[in-house]
């Protein structure tokens, strides 16, 4: 008998990937006003507009280069990232190794 505290629990490996765009896909889990995505990106992708939502996150593998209107930061694999919604913190995300993987929590 399973538990009403089941729905608690968000099972990627059940979940499947979405390729919105070439070169990125990923897996989400949506409730209420909250998401969480496990997101893969490899290093052929390219972010085609700035983007200025918000994000909070972990990088699982790989390593991850955010371009802040040409201000570049590196998320190695195991950093955080704390990127707040709006216009001024607008970025472009790119895989600096072949694969990038990304757990994120976002408001949607």
């Amino acid at each position: 008998m399973a538990s009403e505290f089941e729905q608690y629990r968000v099972l990627f490996d059940s979940l499947e990937w979405q390729s919105p765009i070439q070169g990125a896909r990923f897996k989400a889990f949506r409730s209420g006003t909250k998401q969480l995505r496990l997101v893969e990106f490899i290093s052929e992708f390219v972010e085609p507009d700035w983007c200025e939502k918000g994000h909070i996150g972990y990088v699982i593998q790989g390593e991850l280069e955010i371009d802040f209107h040409g201000h570049l930061v590196r998320y190695p694999e195991g950093s955080g990232i704390f990127i707040p919604s709006g216009s001024a913190s607008g970025h472009k995300g790119h895989s600096i190794t072949p694969k990038v993987l990304l757990f994120l929590v976002e408001d949607i």
